[in-house]
């Protein structure tokens, strides 16, 4: 059953799992949790899920009855309990030096509204109420600023008396910054503000274990102890804890003899008058400039590779510049941020779409993004507990966020630029992982279909955007080089579609003509023909493979409801699946194990030789109905491209889709690939199912499975069409299971943590407005998909605002920039 309600507030059993990213893009991120805490601290370039130290907030409370202590956080979340270490023989030993044995507030409740999240604490018992509002700066077309290693912690303090209540605020930390070893850790005050710094110097022979950490405040009352009790045990918290409870807030100025202090206390004391409420400002940032991190370089050549070093390093200093910039800047930034925040949710989109849109946009505060210090962006796909979760913005994932290309176009458009200059070779293989730090990619792997020729699509997309017909002509050679190295590989008689062996997300290859893969193929044709003839290039050469394309799909490929995979793997240029395997570019080569020969992912055994014998390749669809199975044809609807398959049969797809694979209790499914996405009660889009028959014994990997991402890219698509409910509902089941009691709901994951793959949510937008602008037409589409007036949100290259139909005229009100509007076309 649904929740039916997307306020995206959270209290109770759904408050349990609530970890809200606040950093930067690019910059590193920690979390704010639902019960107040902060965890999640990935602030050294690389994920750090489990990393919760110790840091909390403190308030004493004194009036005329009585005095009290609390750590500013709602009850302990019961899967606390054990800890990291619940192998251990001794459960709970985990949490040893944390502050989870300090009295807490009775109640939390948290709200999101992106990129603002609130916690409001309550107590019966207490004199006071608290909320803290966490955010960091995130303000389109704004990169730089939205990438600062900055958050901040908003403390508001409300008496719920008629009497005056004294209180003393403090943010307490233990150096979290400092390796065990090292012997130069300090804590020392902060020259911007008044507040601390945790401090790891540099490390000789390991430039990447330096780090600072700065918490400050513009308060004038703070005070800042540089100083907390040096002993062994549980001493140093039993001593901070003395002092809140005492109501102290004494300055100690830096150690400047034997150990280091173990952490840093900023204290702000007040008086709350009756029924009187005050605010608190803790600016938090950090700097941590080398890493350790390269990837996708070849073995021989890593020694002479530099590292990754994140986009601040370059723009900053130190810690100190950092926090100067954060504390003179504060109030412009959260002014834009909020302005940003305001236009969103001010629209009619709906509740659900408004949810999944933006709890998918924290996404880009966390560690699946980093930018370098030239300022182009890289991607993980998502993250593992300690390290990034498949490398190199992997083309077809990436495929499907739609977030950045309109939010931050800059970016997007520089991952266009490396994977094609320094992904792409001159025959035009790609590989569809670029290296960390951004070079030149090997070509010892083989390409993958959709993700190659879905960046010559979003090559359009970033045209249409940007405007910049410049920007297009000059990376025009090497898309056409991209196109050319994928006709001649996959579709070397010119069929139209993609007929030899293709790689694809699903980590195999597809044999034969595909929905899927094959409506990316005429998508691409299709925005090379007007890329071309806007480049004063011929076209038709593209224009009638793009023709002959999609005939073939309209009439081998759709079975009267949606379009199947036709499986052919004899009579190709590609050898026997069962007796060669992929290796590099386009090169095959046997190999020879225990059972015979071995593909790097297929593994055909005497027992799959057989199978093969019988049924085809292994990891096909075949006659199923794939949720993937007219992607072309959303890529193609995303950039502005048109119809480039009969619309009808587009729609009748997407409908098999919504009543074939979209499952509202999964508790009868058999799924016995990777079922921790969705599983027992939970609903969820399965990849595909075989209505008409014809499963395969061994259906393509993870078909049963159930992944962020391409539930949006199908519901988005259905709302394109028209079926503005069908797509609303497979978004409801989705963020069901992301209701905070189980599943985090700012944390749609995949392979990883943050799973890039979920911007797809974005498209929800256009798909359920129909609202679309060209920035080289400088035109407004306007297609409505719901009856009567609405507002939508509407971010261009150079501006954003609200858009719509308001007493049955089109309107656009601009909120940041400017939206050159010479014409609109209202359809």
């Amino acid at each position: 059953m649904s929740r039916q309600s997307y306020s995206q507030t959270y209290s109770g059993s759904r408050n349990a799992h609530i970890a809200y990213p606040l950093g930067g893009i690019g910059a590193g991120m920690f979390c704010l949790e639902g019960t107040g805490a902060m965890s999640h601290f990935s602030l050294r370039n690389a994920p750090h899920i489990t990393h919760e130290p110790m840091i909390f907030s403190g308030l004493f409370m004194k009036n005329e009855q009585s005095t009290s202590a609390r750590v500013m956080e709602g009850p302990l979340p019961s899967w606390k309990i054990y800890g990291n270490k619940a192998e251990s023989m001794n459960p709970g030993s985990g949490l040893f030096g944390k502050h989870f044995g300090l009295p807490r507030f009775e109640s939390s409740a948290f709200q999101a509204r992106f990129p603002f999240g609130s916690v409001d604490l309550k107590d019966e018992q207490l004199p006071v109420e608290a909320s803290i509002t966490g955010w960091s700066p995130f303000i389109p077309l704004h990169a730089d600023d939205s990438s600062l290693p900055a958050a901040a912690l908003e403390i508001t303090l409300i008496n719920k008396t008629d009497r005056p209540v004294e209180v003393v605020y403090s943010l307490n930390a233990a150096n979290f910054m400092a390796f065990p070893k090292s012997a130069n850790q300090r804590v020392y005050r902060a020259k911007s503000g008044k507040g601390f710094v945790l401090e790891q110097p540099p490390v000789e022979g390991k430039p990447w274990e330096e780090g600072s950490f700065s918490a400050y405040t513009d308060h004038p009352n703070a005070k800042v102890d540089c100083a907390w009790f040096r002993g062994g045990w549980f001493d140093s918290l039993t001593m901070v804890w003395n002092a809140i409870k005492e109501g102290s807030s004494e300055e100690k100025p830096e150690v400047t003899e034997g150990k280091p202090s173990p952490g840093g206390s900023l204290y702000v004391p007040l008086t709350l008058a009756s029924r009187d409420s005050q605010v608190i400002r803790i600016m938090l940032s950090w700097y941590v400039p080398e890493t350790n991190l390269i990837e996708g370089v070849e073995a021989g050549k890593r020694a002479d590779s530099p590292f990754h070093k994140p986009w601040y390093a370059g723009k900053f200093a130190g810690i100190s510049e950092v926090s100067a910039y954060w504390l003179n800047n504060y109030d412009s930034l959260r002014e834009r941020s909020l302005k940003f925040s305001d236009t969103f949710y001010a629209t009619s989109l709906p509740a659900e779409a408004k949810e999944a849109i933006t709890s998918n946009l924290t996404i880009l505060k966390t560690p699946t993004v980093l930018r370098q210090t030239d300022g182009r962006m890289w991607g993980w796909e998502g993250q593992q507990l300690k390290e990034g979760s498949c490398s190199g913005s992997c083309t077809h994932v990436w495929n499907y966020a739609q977030a950045v290309p309109h939010l931050f176009p800059d970016l997007e458009r520089s991952l266009r630029v490396s994977e094609f200059i320094e992904g792409q070779d001159e025959r035009g293989h790609q590989n569809f992982r670029v290296p960390l730090p951004i070079q030149p990619a090997t070509h010892k792997y083989h390409a993958a279909s959709d993700g190659q020729l879905g960046g010559i699509m979003k090559a359009y997309r970033e045209w249409r955007i940007s405007g910049d017909t410049e920007w297009l002509r000059t990376y025009w050679p090497q898309i056409k080089q991209s196109l050319s190295y994928c006709k001649e590989l996959w579709d070397p008689d010119g069929i139209g579609v993609l007929i030899e062996p293709h790689h694809n997300t699903y980590d195999i290859e597809f044999w034969g003509p595909d929905g899927m893969c094959s409506s990316i193929y005429i998508g691409a044709l299709k925005a090379a023909s007007l890329m071309s003839e806007a480049l004063g290039e011929p076209s038709n050469a593209y224009e009638e493979l793009y023709r002959k394309g999609r005939h073939y799909m309209e009439n081998e490929l759709f079975n009267g409801e949606y379009f199947e995979q036709k499986i052919i793997w004899e009579g190709l240029r590609a050898p026997d699946p069962s007796k060669l395997a992929p290796q590099g570019n386009d090169a095959f080569k046997a190999e020879e194990t225990l059972e015979g020969p071995e593909a790097w992912n297929v593994n055909y055994s005497r027992e799959a030789q057989e199978l093969l014998r019988q049924e085809g390749p292994k990891y096909q669809y075949g006659t199923g109905c794939l949720s993937d199975g007219v992607i072309g044809a959303w890529i193609a609807e995303m950039c502005g491209l048109g119809d480039i398959l009969d619309r009808g049969m587009v729609k009748s797809h997407l409908l098999s889709i919504y009543t074939y694979n979209l499952k509202r209790d999964l508790s009868g499914h058999a799924n016995p690939q990777r079922p921790g996405f969705a599983l027992g009660k939970d609903g969820g889009l399965l990849l595909c199912t075989w209505p008409k028959g014809g499963q395969l014994s061994l259906p393509f990997v993870y078909s049963n499975e159930v992944w962020t991402g391409i539930e949006y890219q199908v519901a988005s698509h259905l709302m394109s069409v028209g079926c503005v409910e069908e797509g609303l509902d497979i978004v409801r089941v989705c963020r069901d299971r992301y209701d905070g009691s189980v599943r985090n709901p700012f944390d749609e994951y995949e392979c990883g943590h943050w799973y890039a793959r979920a911007m797809a949510s974005y498209a929800i937008i256009q798909g359920w407005s129909g609202i679309r602008y060209d920035a080289v037409e400088r035109v407004l589409h306007v297609s409505p998909k719901v009856s009567g007036d609405y507002s939508s949100f509407l971010c261009t290259s150079s501006g954003y605002g609200v858009a719509g139909i308001r007493n049955g005229e089109v309107f656009v009100d601009v909120k940041e920039g400017t939206i050159a509007i010479e014409e609109l076309r209202l359809t």
